[in-house]
């Protein structure tokens, strides 16, 4: 299971309060809203991907099985979505039973989420590790993810490494922005503005069109007073 670095901060317990209370601010405007609504649209491109696949029997079981974690997971039934309901079976079980399968390997995807949304960060990147990232759809969300997960955990240099990640694994007008804007922000939030403005300005210059690009100049201008 993945462990939280601990981090040193030499400016004293005054400043490690004021840090917590701003990435607290941090996590609150990015990391919540966001994690919903890609709940969403990964029910639907979970049912698109799932009715046009063509399966064997063996993740055809799968299948049938995760239609219903995928219910319980989009009403936000997180705990009945991992560990089943006695008559239909959990992502967590889908993931083991299942896992030399397309739906098994998914299934680790939705575990992550769950427990990221139930905050239990290290479940949450247990899981997320798992997943095979090979599509361009939710391997952007689950590298991410596990950027959420440690900032809440409290290493934001992980964190900031994952978002990066995101950033970069498929270049596209709705992903790429989502996570440098939050990698921009995250840097912004621990001093380093320099490196806060090279996001914003990629953002910018690459995808102008983004509902992020849209409102990138007051973030620009912000970072320039700071700097």
């Amino acid at each position: 299971m993945a462990k939280s670095k601990k981090k040193e901060n030499p400016k004293g317990f005054e400043n490690v309060e004021v840090t917590l209370t701003r990435t607290e601010q941090f996590l609150e405007d990015n990391y919540r809203p966001l994690l919903y609504t890609l709940a969403v649209i990964v029910v639907v491109v979970g049912a698109i991907w799932i009715g046009k696949m063509r399966i064997s029997s063996k993740a055809r079981e799968a299948v049938s099985q995760m239609y219903v974690a995928e219910d319980y997971f989009a009403r936000d039934s997180f705990n009945l979505a991992l560990y089943g309901d006695g008559n239909y079976l959990g992502f967590i079980d889908i993931a083991d039973e299942y896992k030399s399968t397309k739906p098994g390997n998914i299934a680790n995807y939705y575990a992550g989420v769950c427990y990221l949304n139930m905050g239990q960060f290290e479940d949450a990147i247990e899981y997320l590790q798992k997943f095979k990232k090979k599509d361009k759809v939710l391997s952007p969300v689950a590298l991410g993810c596990m950027g959420d997960a440690w900032v809440e955990l409290g290493d934001t240099d992980k964190g900031l490494e994952f978002y990066n990640r995101a950033a970069q694994f498929t270049e596209n007008d709705f992903y790429s922005p989502i996570y440098l804007m939050k990698a921009g922000q995250l840097l912004e939030l621990s001093g380093d503005y320099s490196k806060a403005l090279e996001k914003y300005e990629t953002i910018k210059e690459k995808f102008p069109e983004s509902n992020e690009g849209n409102n990138i100049e007051k973030y620009i201008a912000r970072v320039n007073n700071m700097k």
